[in-house]
């Protein structure tokens, strides 16, 4: 396909903010739901029951250096109205293709979807239900795009209905950490966060899978960039002068939604980027870091003083039947219930905001990068997109469920490359920022230091991924 030339950024003033930072809440929660169904529910839970507390340092490290590239993502957003995306294609037609090529093979790795399906299947069925992993992913699939396609604002719907399965959980979550819980295990969970530095490995949960476990605490991979989608419906800052995504069986959509605006750098554009950034920094700290902090501890709370006394490391096409059946032990038949439910709000709450959110990203790269698919309305493509997509999922569960490739493997391969998109992106969003922002609305240093740090994080993990891999082919 021929590129597009992509315009450069309009000019035009910020808008004023007018509402109350509790009137623009949902973005910051939305990535919740994003971050809950991965490394907080299947891949730190499992690292605690095998290894202990030791290593819960890593994941509160890993969520609070995403809280400070999601506020450089929004940095862009409310300041431009676009995807960073748009931004690193201004720099090289490298990018597009580099980051639709991870795109292409995250398609066929839909673990949240086969997670949840086999959740479903549980709570209705027990653990030998009728019906193979895929048939119940398609099942999950349906139920997300009949949500997504409902009314005429997607983000709404997404939003709301994430929103309620956050509630779920976190209440769902408080009942068993209360019920299973002593304050000697809150002190062997501190213990851990304290334990700076130690990684524990060994032929199953080796570097790689230890690196793919630090990107997915917290949204990790490229699902930290759908942040700027949610700000530009939520009409955020310069979000609010680009129209929202309509749901394409409502009316079509025409016009060039993902191109920006750079306000001129005046004392009262740069008052009202500093109103609408607090908002970023409080939605972000909040949401993201505080409470997605808090989510997580507490699905990992069950695992170190459910599964890790016993010796029991739940099996890796059954972890939230695993889980939910331990929990019947010693809460009765409702702790099992209890927590199916938990497993399958969290675990569909990322199906949802990853279908929402994965879609946008492939029509935003497509719509703005190339002439033939600009031809398309921007929300014809992202219905054909989200339903494409989603059979392809379906389709490539079927064929790794055929060759016994469990949903935990789906997991770790899709957070490893989801590393070595950080990897790219992460400093790039901080480049941008410096580079085309206007001044006084640049980063400050201590922003810079942070995301630096994750950027030099990643990147090592990055080069020690393929150094080892590299190694182990020549030798």
């Amino acid at each position: 396909m021929k590129f597009r030339e992509i315009p450069d950024l309009k000019s035009a003033d910020l808008p004023l903010r007018e509402k109350s930072f509790w009137r623009m809440t949902g973005p910051g929660a939305v990535m919740i739901g994003m971050a809950i169904g991965s490394g907080e529910l299947i891949l730190w839970p499992w690292i605690t029951a095998r290894f202990g507390p030791d290593m819960m340092w890593a994941a509160a490290l890993g969520v609070f250096l995403q809280m400070w590239i999601n506020i450089e993502i929004g940095r862009w957003a409310v300041a431009t109205g676009e995807s960073a995306f748009t931004g690193f294609a201004r720099l090289s037609r490298f990018w597009p293709v580099f980051f639709l090529s991870l795109m292409f093979i995250g398609v066929f790795l839909p673990g949240w979807g086969r997670a949840a399906g086999v959740a479903i299947k549980n709570l209705f069925f027990g653990e030998n239900g009728p019906g193979p992993d895929w048939f119940w992913t398609a099942v999950v699939a349906l139920i997300a795009l009949a949500i997504v396609f409902g009314p005429r604002r997607i983000y709404a719907s997404v939003e709301r209905s994430i929103v309620f399965m956050v509630l779920v959980i976190v209440i769902g979550l408080l009942v068993v950490a209360f019920s299973v819980g002593t304050l000697a295990d809150v002190g062997d969970m501190v213990g851990g966060i304290l334990n700076f530095g130690h990684i524990e490995l060994d032929e199953e949960f080796t570097f790689n899978r230890f690196f793919g476990a630090f990107v997915f605490a917290g949204a990790g991979g490229l699902g930290n960039l759908f942040y700027a989608y949610y700000l530009r419906d939520k009409n955020i800052g310069m979000g609010g002068r680009i129209p929202v995504l309509i749901n394409p069986l409502r009316e079509a959509q025409r016009g060039d939604s993902e191109i920006g605006y750079r306000f001129p750098a005046t004392a009262e554009n740069l008052r009202r980027f500093r109103d609408w950034h607090r908002f970023v920094v409080l939605d972000s700290a909040i949401f993201f870091w505080i409470a997605n902090t808090f989510t997580m501890f507490l699905f990992m709370f069950g695992a170190l003083v459910v599964l890790y006394p016993q010796g029991i490391v739940p099996a890796e096409g059954q972890l939230v039947w695993d889980l939910a059946l331990i929990l019947e032990g010693t809460m009765g038949t409702g702790g099992r219930y209890l927590f199916l439910v938990i497993g399958i709000a969290a675990l569909f709450s990322s199906v949802l905001a990853g279908l929402d959110g994965g879609t946008r990203q492939w029509v935003d790269l497509l719509h703005t990068n190339f002439n033939a698919m600009h031809r398309f309305a921007a929300n014809r493509l992202y219905f054909g997109l989200a339903v494409g997509l989603s059979a392809l999922g379906v389709l490539a569960t079927w064929f790794f469920e055929t060759f016994e490739v469990t949903a935990l493997d789906f997991f770790f391969i899709s957070a490893m490359l989801g590393g070595f998109a950080m990897a790219a992106y992460v400093p790039m969003v901080l480049y941008i920022n410096l580079r085309h922002l206007p001044e006084g609305a640049r980063p400050g240093p201590v922003n810079i230091v942070m995301v630096s740090i994750g950027a030099a994080t990643y990147i090592s993990f990055a080069v020690y991924t393929v150094g080892s891999k590299l190694l182990e082919i020549l030798a």
